[in-house]
């Protein structure tokens, strides 16, 4: 009988507890929504997957000398989200942005995003049971960036507890773009502002695209250090990509290296999703903030680009690209697009939208690097 005890008390169906239970459930929503709906799947199915490793009773797999527990080792010193910047940087095509350099300014607005929530996150301390501090209130904030390599980098370094809420947060909202920022949209411009043309953008030489990274390390390394190690591995996959010379290097970067992080990654945010960090009061404010973010983001976006148009009426832009200011690349561009195509079948914004889209993986880095730099 004694045997038969102890053989139950090893079993998971003896030591499950409902929060396990529970998060179990979470990861296997998030693998539905990836393999079902389709959401953000390169991340989404490894998080859902590593959520329900880590909380299965007995197996301590998350825990202490746990596969997950090595794994994790890459976010908690910021390796993986480099490389998958770099990455990023070596599929980035920053000649619409460079064709188009006010565009620029449209990625730097949809970063207000990021500092309403840094303020909204504060003023949640008024609720009863909930607590930020502001390291954990800059970590919920850049969200709002829509970058998701960004806001685990910025967590693991500001807020490590929090990290499984933040990316879950950002991948999920990333993946709800469609949905989000099209109402948005409609909601700050008249028919016909959708209605706007604008010109085919001009051809970038090659000797601007390899320029441009180097200039933009450098600007990084004078002006904010902190954002270097995000910019810095961006600015090297984009230009191992632009210099033609390291074509090998560029399409490792692009493919079999950035997959392979993108798995540890995964595995790794997952293995924060456990009862204990997740089913909190704080999460649900997480979730809040973030839907809040890239509303703010998209609005941020759209409202300098009618801004330009009024301080500039002879050259005027679309307001829809405006919405691609926030860095979920290349999606918000393609919303942008989709809904000028809608007021106008013959209005091809992708490229233009391109711009501000690109602009915003830089906007989302800087605005990281100042967090950083704010609580250091």
């Amino acid at each position: 009988m004694g045997g038969f005890d102890q053989l139950w008390q090893s079993t998971g169906l003896s030591n499950f507890q409902v929060g396990q239970a529970v998060m179990m459930g979470v990861g296997f929503l998030l693998i539905y929504l990836a393999i079902k709906k389709g959401f953000e799947p390169l991340l989404l199915l490894p998080i859902g997957f590593g959520a329900v490793l880590s909380n299965i009773p007995m197996a301590g797999i998350a825990e202490e000398g746990g596969l997950l527990s090595y794994l994790y080792y890459g976010i908690k010193v910021g390796v993986f989200p480099l490389l998958i910047f770099m990455g990023v940087g070596s599929m980035t095509d920053f000649g619409p942005m460079l064709a188009n350099p006010k565009t620029l300014l449209l990625g730097a607005a949809a970063q207000f995003g990021i500092f309403g929530t840094l303020l909204g996150a504060l003023a949640l301390n008024l609720v009863p049971g909930l607590q930020f501090s502001f390291k954990d209130a800059a970590a919920i904030a850049i969200i709002g960036g829509a970058d998701g390599p960004t806001a685990i980098y910025v967590a693991s370094k500001l807020a490590p507890d929090l990290l499984g809420a933040i990316a879950v947060a950002a991948y999920s909202y990333m993946a709800l773009v469609p949905l989000i920022q099209p109402p948005i949209m409609r909601l700050l411009t008249s028919p016909q502002e959708r209605l706007i043309e604008m010109a085919q953008l001009r051809v970038v030489s090659r000797k601007e695209k390899v320029i441009f990274p180097i200039v933009l390390l450098v600007l990084t390394a004078l002006l904010l250090p902190a954002a270097a190690p995000l910019i810095g591995m961006f600015c090297l996959g984009n230009l191992m990509r632009e210099c033609g010379v390291v074509e090998r290097l560029s399409k490792t970067s692009q493919n079999e290296l950035i997959n392979i992080v993108t798995i540890f990654l995964g595995l790794s945010v997952g293995a924060k999703l456990s009862a204990d960090q997740f089913l909190r009061p704080e999460t649900l404010g997480i979730l809040v903030l973030g839907a809040v973010a890239f509303g703010f983001g998209t609005a941020s976006g759209v409202l300098m680009a009618k801004l330009m148009n009024v301080l500039s009426p002879d050259n005027k832009i679309n307001p829809l690209i405006g919405a691609a200011g926030v860095s979920a690349v290349p999606m918000s561009a393609r919303v942008a697009n989709k809904l000028g195509q809608e007021a106008n079948p013959y209005n091809f914004l992708l490229m233009h939208a391109m711009g501000p889209n690109v602009a915003g993986v830089i906007g989302s880095a800087v605005a990281a690097g100042v967090l950083l730099a704010l609580v250091q």
